[in-house]
This record gives structure tokens, C-alpha cells and sequence, in this order.
């Protein structure tokens, strides 16, 4: 079961394993990446192109250079501060505080998810045509529970009717 308490929470996030922070990367792709690929987010990764949708840097845009998955936080190239003896730092960014406008698909796999992610629109008609001549079964009425009042009734009628079984017997006989 899932908990609601913020402590729980922040627990399971800092004590998350590496495949669960992968996913927490998330980040939602720019229109024409969701148009494309049918998907409205994607974890990011070291080289995709991010323009920054919150805080100060709202706006810029350049590629990912570094993914800190300890601290939940990315490096964007271009995104620095200058420290006090002048020297220039790279701002770490959250990366739900980001938008994807270029994905970097050198990776196979990264390939291959999108694909799976994504069905042609030729499919889908398919797919739907599927659905629409399956016919459902219509479901098995269910035997609701009897209650106390409602067993005593049904006894009271069967003796009712027994009664004027009897009654009628005795009538015509």
C-alpha cells in the first residue's frame, strides 16, 4: 500500500534503487516530440537537448552534460553561475523543471522503448476495430447476501402460500 506521510515519502524517494530513479527523470516532451512519438514524457539522459520551464533560467535551452541521480538533479551546458573569486559553476536543474525539445537516440535501447511506446496510427484503427466486433458476455447476476429480515420474509411467504394451498385443497375436496 502506498502511504500518504511527507516522511515516508521522502524516505522511499532518497532510498530509491537506480531503475526507480531512472524513472523519476521524467521529463515532458516538447509538442512536436509528443506529436511524433505518442508519448507525453521520457526519462531524460546525458546529451538530449532541455529548455528550462521554471526559476530564474526560464526559457534557456541546451544539452544535458551531466545526470546526478544522488541528488535527483542535471547539468545543462550554458546554464552557470559565477562564483565569488569568479570562477563559473554549472546549476544543477531538477528535471521536472525542464522540457525535452531534442532526444538523443544514440542508445538502441532508448530506440527500441520509443518504438514500443509509440503505435502506428494504422494499428490503432485495428486495434479499435478489434474491440468494436468482440462482443461482451453478459455478466453473471450476483446472489446478494441474505439478510435476517430478508430469510425470515421468504419463510413467512412459503407458509403463506402453503396455507392457501391447503385452503384450496380443502375448498374443492
Amino acid at each position: 500500500m502506498k502511504t500518504t506521510q511527507p516522511r515516508k515519502q521522502r524516505k522511499m524517494l532518497f532510498n530509491a534503487p537506480a531503475h526507480i530513479r531512472y524513472k523519476h527523470f521524467s521529463a515532458p516532451l516538447s509538442p512536436s516530440l509528443k506529436a511524433s512519438h505518442g508519448i507525453g514524457s521520457f526519462p531524460v539522459k546525458t546529451g538530449d537537448t532541455v529548455r528550462i520551464m521554471r526559476g530564474d533560467r526560464k526559457g534557456m535551452e541546451g544539452k544535458v552534460s551531466r545526470i546526478d541521480r544522488r541528488k535527483y538533479r542535471i547539468n545543462v551546458e550554458g546554464i552557470t553561475r559565477e562564483k565569488v573569486d569568479g570562477t563559473a559553476i554549472q546549476v544543477p536543474v531538477h528535471p521536472s523543471k525542464v522540457m525535452i525539445t531534442n532526444l538523443n537516440l544514440d542508445d538502441k535501447w532508448r530506440r527500441e522503448s520509443l518504438k514500443i511506446v509509440e503505435a502506428p496510427p494504422a494499428e490503432e484503427k485495428k486495434l479499435e476495430e478489434k474491440k468494436v466486433k468482440r462482443k461482451r458476455k453478459p455478466r453473471k447476476q450476483t446472489v446478494k447476501k441474505r439478510t435476517r429480515k430478508a430469510a425470515a420474509e421468504k419463510k413467512e411467504e412459503k407458509v403463506e402460500e402453503a396455507e392457501e394451498e391447503k385452503t384450496e385443497e380443502s375448498e374443492s375436496g
